[in-house]
């Protein structure tokens, strides 16, 4: 689907877009075709004169790799931003009436990233625009204070909306939903499916929600902008969007967008008023490379062009990696969550002994540096595109390869493990040490030759546990549900008959330290 991109119906000319020569001179530049070849960009000593090295990023637009690239006319528009002052409420003013007229919603604000949108809009539902509900929050004592969300919808991002203290009400069918909404009720949030789908979707919900009077909010972080609004269309009151995702605005900026009222309830709780959001600040120059990156969308963007660049792409990755025996590549569609086609690489372990872990570090330990999905213990991995210029994936094509070529002679390893030096099955009473903290767990663990089975209970929560013993070496890898997000713990250490130690690999959290013994009395 191409979004609408007709300058009437946005109520907009070229005139109005290219107010500025610098800005129409980037603007100009952009509309021509792509080059063959990677374009010449700054030198990147920024980074490099204090020991980070940059990476061609086949990961799309995962924020800690970076998101995706802005667009030269956001970079300019930034730019040209810094060099002067303006009243936040004022800008903000006329950002959104522009945002409203663009996109056909009621308001809009810019926000620093999706899940400050989030934060911002329940903040909006729960305190409005009244000044002493506003200060009082996060205390909720007297003000709704239950939000609910299916179960298809949860995920990590959750947290932007339990921050404000808000409780989450879980449901899975419309008789939930309707047994579940109460005067607690502030406000129903929807994980967007627009390149997806759901069982019990938008669709289900808004007309309970409206019937009940409680507003809907749909997190559509990685969708693109589509006019007029499904969203909106399909019965929800607010929209949260990335900026620095396949809209191509700045990494630390969103959108919020939808009914007026509530809109500018989120804005009157957030930065630079004080206010529960008054951290989750968004400067003058962001909100200016958003709203540029909305105006280019609108007038210049055309998305299945895109596609068909990406594909490009990996027909010539594919036809290079698959001269490999045993490698294969597959085109796949958009789906929820990644509104874009991804490259499917995966490969024969018989007859290409590494794994998606092996191939990983050596794509980030080579020069230049590939940042890739490609991790864990498997065989295939994502190869998403928003991110990488064009050229780059020439690099990527033959540097993957030159990895799977060199990887042909090597075969899995097959040594038998050790037998255990002791069993480990019963229950374990683990200490922790994180770099900052301490906690007290428990293992309960079911080992049968070198396999090993259990459950990991948290200081909060708990879930099940898969690992192996190897002589005296123990590796156990466990995940706890949590609130949404899913926790992952991999412990490695050495055994004896009593007490295991070693390390923690925490994901993104770190790493961390612990020691096990044996619990003295039955579970």
């Amino acid at each position: 689907m191409r979004p609408d991109v007709s300058p009437s119906r946005a109520g907009l000319s070229r005139r109005d877009v290219f107010r500025t020569g610098g800005v129409m001179a980037a603007g100009l530049a952009a509309s021509e075709p792509a080059p063959a070849a990677v374009t010449k960009a700054p030198s990147p000593e920024v980074y490099t004169r204090i020991g980070v090295r940059p990476f061609i990023n086949c990961t799309a637009t995962y924020t800690i790799n970076g998101g995706s690239q802005m667009l030269p006319e956001v970079i300019a528009a930034i730019e040209q931003a810094s060099y002067h002052h303006v009243n936040l409420d004022e800008l903000m003013e006329k950002v959104g009436d522009r945002l409203a007229e663009m996109l056909e919603v009621g308001w809009g604000i810019v926000t620093a990233g999706a899940a400050a949108a989030l934060t911002h809009a329940t903040a909006g539902c729960l305190a409005g625009t009244d000044p002493e509900k506003i200060q009082r929050l996060p205390n909720l004592e007297g003000l709704k204070d239950e939000v609910i969300i299916p179960r298809e919808s949860r995920n990590a991002y959750d947290h932007a909306v339990r921050t404000l203290g808000a409780k989450i009400i879980e449901v899975n069918s419309a008789d939930e939903l309707h047994a579940a909404i109460s005067p607690h009720t502030a406000m129903i949030e929807v994980l967007g499916s627009y390149f997806g789908g759901a069982k019990f979707d938008l669709k289900d919900i808004a007309p309970i929600a409206r019937a009940a009077g409680v507003p809907v909010l749909v997190d559509a972080a990685a969708d693109y902008l589509s006019v007029p609004n499904p969203y909106i269309a399909s019965g929800a009151d607010l929209v949260a969007y990335s900026g620095g995702k396949i809209i191509r605005g700045p990494q630390n900026a969103g959108l919020l967008v939808g009914r007026r009222d509530l809109v500018r309830a989120a804005w009157a709780n957030s930065s630079p008023h004080h206010a529960f959001g008054r951290g989750l600040k968004v400067a003058k120059e962001e909100i200016i490379g958003m709203l540029r990156a909305v105006e280019i969308w609108r007038t210049e963007r055309d998305i299945q062009a895109d596609f068909r660049v990406w594909e490009s792409w990996y027909a010539q990755i594919g036809e290079r990696i698959t001269k490999v025996p045993g490698v294969r590549a597959e085109v796949r569609g958009p789906v929820r969550g990644g509104p874009f086609p991804t490259l499917d690489v995966s490969w024969d372990p018989e007859r290409i002994g590494i794994t998606a872990g092996q191939v990983g570090r050596m794509l980030l330990d080579g020069e230049p540096r590939i940042m890739t999905h490609a991790e864990g213990e498997g065989y295939s991995f994502l190869i998403r595109p928003v991110a990488m210029k064009p050229g780059e994936h020439e690099i990527v094509a033959r540097r993957l390869y030159e990895v799977f070529s060199s990887a042909t002679s090597v075969r899995k390893e097959t040594r038998e493990p050790s037998s255990p030096v002791a069993d480990i099955s019963g229950a374990w009473d683990v200490d922790i040490e994180y770099e900052v903290g301490s906690a007290q767990h428990k293992l309960l663990l079911a080992a049968r030759g070198n396999r090993v089975t259990g459950s990991h209970l948290g200081w909060a929560y708990q879930g099940d546990l898969i690992g192996e013993i190897d002589g005296d070496r123990v590796k156990l890898r466990s995940s706890l549900p949590a609130d949404g997000n899913v926790l992952s713990y991999t412990f490695t250490g050495s055994v004896s008959e009593d007490a295991i130690s070693g390390d923690i690999a925490l994901g993104e959290y770190g790493r961390a330290r612990w020691k096990a013994h044996r619990h003295s009395s039955p579970v």
